[in-house]
């Protein structure tokens, strides 16, 4: 076995390492969430990770993207994140996509292919559309919330959306899907009232919490891929 990952298998086992290897997720978004999910997507081994995003790295990313350093200013996202997940495990398969996911680009997917997706976007519209496919295709489908405006990393929590409280992407998320017949979907949201915009500006955040919601949200993945009754590369058999 690949030394890299030696620790992990004296948790896991060794079955487990290498089902992890087999494992294929997409992962739409890698900034300030998403970032945080490959980044832990890579480090436990996952062999193939697809990445979905059309951002440049901006130095207004820096306070709280692992991707955005003075050095990657003006690179693609997908494209430095390929190169640090490398970096972290040769062996991973990284396919990147440089687009602007919308209902119109969603033939750039095969839905049924892949083991797990995880959302960390933040356009509803495209939040939908995915969680929509991925229902379809019975494809296990983990969503990020809201994390701007927010202070308390304690508080990111994994819950089915009925079940999540006091997060106003959570409240829009609900009714669409609603009105779509899909009442059930896992997602990674924090109870904490965001702090509002300042009228005319962005909502605000800091270094810690979109970092938590990603680390929280790949836990998830890479614990359901971990399951008993998942047999990996296929096996979806996950209750979402």
């Amino acid at each position: 076995m690949d030394s890299r990952f030696e620790r992990e298998e004296l948790l896991i086992g060794l079955e487990k390492v290498n089902r992890l290897a087999k494992a294929k997720v997409l992962l739409f978004g890698v900034g300030g969430v998403g970032g945080y999910t490959a980044e832990c997507l890579a480090r436990a081994g996952v062999g193939h990770i697809t990445l979905v995003d059309s951002d440049k790295v901006d130095i207004t990313n820096i306070n709280r993207q692992i991707l955005a350093l003075n050095s990657t200013i003006g690179k693609h996202k997908v494209d430095v994140c390929k190169e640090r997940i490398l970096d972290i495990n040769p062996e991973c398969e990284v396919i990147t996509k440089q687009l602007f996911y919308l209902p119109g680009t969603s033939n750039e997917f095969n839905f049924y292919e892949y083991d797990y997706i995880a959302d960390c976007i933040d356009t509803v519209a495209a939040k939908i559309d995915i969680i929509c496919r991925a229902k379809e295709c019975g494809t296990p489908i983990i969503s990020a919330m809201g994390a701007a405006g927010k202070l308390d990393p304690s508080a990111f929590r994994t819950a089915d959306i009925s079940k999540s409280e006091y997060c106003p992407l959570a409240k829009v998320m609900r009714r669409e899907l609603r009105k779509r017949g899909i009442n059930h979907v896992k997602v990674v949201y924090s109870p904490e009232s965001p702090i509002p915009p300042k009228e005319g500006r962005k909502p605000g955040t800091i270094s810690f919490v979109p970092a938590a919601c990603g680390i929280v949200l790949a836990g998830e993945v890479i614990n359901d891929l971990l399951a008993e009754d998942n047999c990996s590369s296929g096996g979806k058999t996950f209750d979402n």
